[in-house]
C-alpha cells in the first residue's frame, strides 16, 4: 500500500487585500479560503476512499471515481499555478520581459496580439473554466488552452506559463455578471516575472 499523502491548500504569496481593487479582499477570501480549499478536500476525501477499498479488497465505481479525481486535482492545480501568476499592481510589470517577451513577440507578433487572444480565449470560455498559456517543447511554440471546468481541452504534457480562472466564482462579487471587466482588470496584476520563470524551466 502507498504511503497515505495527500493535498494542501497553499498560502497566498501575498495579503488578502494586495490585489484590490482589480480583486476585493473579500473576493479573494472567498475564493481561496472557500473555493480552492473544496477542491482540495474533494480530491483528498477520494484518495481516502481509495485507499480504503484497496485495504478492504472492494471495488469502487473507477469511471466515475477517476473523472471526479481529475477534476478536483485540476481544479487544486490550476489554482495553485492562479495565486502565483499574480502580483500587486505596484510590483508587476507593465509587459513581460526576457525569455517570455522573446517567445510571445516571435509567435503572436507583439505583446498586445498575445493579450488579444488571450483575452478572447478568456472571454469566450463556456460556462466555467480557464484560459491558460502553455509551452510545447516539440514545437517551441507558446501556445493557447482554453480549459473547460478545470480539466476538459488540456493538451497533455504542456507546460503551462500563466492562467486566469473565469469560473464565475473567481469575479463574481467584484464583478457580478461582467467576465470581459474581470480580463481586462486581470492584465493590471499579472505577475510577468513568474510566467518567465515558468518558461525558463521549461526551457532547460
Amino acid at each position: 500500500m502507498a504511503d497515505t499523502k495527500f493535498y494542501s491548500l497553499p498560502e497566498l504569496p501575498y495579503a488578502y487585500d494586495a490585489l484590490a481593487p482589480q480583486i476585493s479582499e473579500v473576493q479573494l477570501r472567498l475564493h481561496h479560503d472557500k473555493h480552492h480549499a473544496a477542491y482540495v478536500n474533494g480530491a483528498n476525501a477520494i484518495l481516502e476512499k481509495l485507499d480504503k477499498a484497496r485495504q478492504a479488497g472492494t471495488d469502487v465505481d473507477m469511471k466515475a471515481t477517476l473523472k471526479e479525481l481529475s477534476f478536483q486535482v485540476g481544479g487544486h492545480k490550476l489554482h495553485s499555478l492562479f495565486w502565483k501568476n499574480l502580483a500587486p499592481a505596484t510590483k508587476t510589470g507593465k509587459e513581460p520581459s526576457g525569455a517570455l517577451a522573446d517567445v510571445l513577440k516571435k509567435e503572436f507578433g507583439s505583446i498586445e496580439r498575445f493579450k488579444k487572444e488571450f483575452t478572447a480565449a478568456a472571454n469566450s470560455t463556456e460556462g466555467s473554466g480557464w484560459a491558460a498559456l502553455a509551452w510545447c517543447n516539440h514545437t517551441k511554440r507558446p501556445l493557447l488552452m482554453q480549459i473547460e471546468k478545470h480539466n476538459v481541452n488540456v493538451i497533455p504534457t504542456y507546460k503551462i506559463l500563466m492562467v486566469l480562472d473565469v469560473w464565475e466564482h473567481a469575479y463574481y462579487l467584484d464583478y457580478k455578471n461582467e467576465r470581459a471587466k474581470f480580463t481586462e482588470a486581470f492584465w493590471s496584476i499579472v505577475n510577468w516575472e513568474e510566467a518567465n520563470t515558468r518558461l525558463e524551466a521549461a526551457l532547460k
